[in-house]
């Protein structure tokens, strides 16, 4: 988690075309709803939803994913995981 936090902050996720800048976002809006469980939403208009943010940057970092298609973002309740990340630095 070290990598996945140093690569949010130091500009490789975000400058990553085209959907960088809203994966960190979508990062900094992340939160953890419970024991090993992260929430976020995101707007993707890939099909399969998420597929080059998977391929890229989230299978390297996170595993057991649900995507579900939304409308618009959602906020969830609980501790950000991006404090959490910037914690373990």
């Amino acid at each position: 988690m070290k990598e996945f936090f140093q690569k949010l902050t130091d500009g490789s996720i975000e400058n990553q075309k085209p959907d960088g800048k809203e994966i960190l976002n979508s990062m900094k809006r992340a939160k953890i709803t419970q024991p090993k469980t992260i929430e976020w939403s995101e707007m993707c208009y890939c099909s399969p939803p998420l597929k080059h943010e998977r391929q890229t940057i989230y299978d390297n970092y996170l595993s057991k994913m649900e995507i579900k298609a939304i409308e618009d973002y959602v906020e969830f309740s609980g501790e950000s995981f991006f404090d959490y990340l910037k914690k373990l630095d």
